[in-house]
């Protein structure tokens, strides 16, 4: 649409079904490559993308047009296939339902890219349970942490 400008960025988190630690050091990269290839055959900007052995963290830009839980939709329904596809574990992978989407303002891209970067570090000192519900409380999103991974 013309003399329509945006920049619309989220911080997506999401992990693995059970948080099981099945995302190899092995093939982690061919499966940041594959979700990249996702986000921008759908037409936004994948800025960064890293994660643990149960979890992956993405920053993207989005259009307007975007539908986040669509996107997300897609990521997961097909890294997952492909995963499967390749037989990259023993069994099914699945990721866990759902995900988190936090917004991010121009000034803050280059500190989420940072925090994306050096997952490894961040988790010496943190589970991902507890990096999660820090960001849930950063956000200020209203949750029940009952229902926190709570599909194993």
């Amino acid at each position: 649409m013309a003399n329509t400008y945006t920049q619309l960025y989220f911080h997506i988190v999401f992990a693995v079904k059970g948080r099981k630690n099945h995302i190899s050091k092995k093939w982690k990269d061919e499966l940041y490559k594959y979700i990249t290839g996702i986000v921008t055959n759908k037409n936004q900007k994948l800025m960064i993308i890293n994660g643990m052995p149960d979890h992956i963290h993405i920053l993207i830009g989005t259009k307007p047009n975007c539908t986040l839980s669509d996107l997300v939709r897609d990521i997961k329904a097909n890294s997952s296939r492909w995963i499967n596809q390749k037989q990259l574990i023993k069994g099914k992978f699945e990721w866990q339902t759902g995900f988190g989407a936090f917004t991010v303002s121009q000034s803050g891209v280059n500190h989420v890219v940072d925090y994306i970067k050096n997952q490894e570090n961040h988790h010496r000192k943190k589970s991902f349970r507890e990096e999660y519900i820090d960001a849930l409380n950063a956000y200020e999103i209203d949750f029940n942490s009952e229902y926190i991974f709570t599909d194993d």
